[in-house]
């Protein structure tokens, strides 16, 4: 699996709004990076590092909502999920497929057969899903995914920094209910008579 890009440059005085346009450029950038390739069902790992890029990309933006406009973000949200879930229908027969290999490796000779004609239709389920996937990366492109992030990043640099977070208060106490018992911070113990 393809580690994560480092997020360089992030400290605790940036704005929130440029934080989150850095993180989330930096998981995008990573997300396009993985695209080359991922078709070719010999490498099922392009598929696995792309559906993690996607998974973290997810991530951040979800994090980050408020940092967005609104519209763009729900649209380009909802066009990361879609492209994760195609990546996810191609992953699940590549693992099937990979582990069916192992199998047949360490199975009697007597049972080719029969794993011959589930990988058969393994195979299938892969091209369907390839050819799923495919179309969801040519929509990707065609409605620009990466320029509206690209965007969205540019739009985020302009978010004031958030406010700190305020510790809730303690609720007050009803004016009907009982005056609460002190906690108990040691249990009594018993004394043990002196032999």
């Amino acid at each position: 699996m393809a580690k994560a890009r480092d997020i360089e440059a992030l400290d605790c005085d940036m704005p929130y709004g440029r934080a989150a346009a850095h993180i989330v450029a930096v998981r995008a950038q990573e997300l396009f990076a993985h695209a080359d390739g991922v078709l070719d069902v010999t490498d099922i790992e392009r598929v696995h590092d792309m559906r993690v890029a996607t998974r973290r990309l997810r991530a951040v933006l979800e994090i980050f909502a408020p940092c967005f406009p609104a519209g763009e973000h729900k649209a380009a949200l909802r066009d990361v999920k879609r492209l994760a879930d195609a990546l996810g229908g191609r992953r699940d027969p590549d693992i099937q497929l990979a582990a069916l290999e192992r199998f047949e490796q360490a199975t009697a000779k007597a049972d080719a057969p029969g794993i011959e004609a589930f990988t058969r239709r393994l195979r299938e389920e892969q091209a369907a899903a390839n050819a799923a996937l495919a179309a969801a990366l040519a929509e990707a492109e065609a409605d620009d995914l990466e320029g509206r992030l690209e965007r969205l990043v540019a739009a985020a640099v302009g978010v004031p920094e958030a406010p700190a977070a305020e510790a809730p208060a303690a609720p007050a106490p009803r004016p009907d209910a009982p005056a609460a018992e002190p906690p108990v911070l040691d249990p009594p113990v018993a004394e043990v008579p002196a032999p």
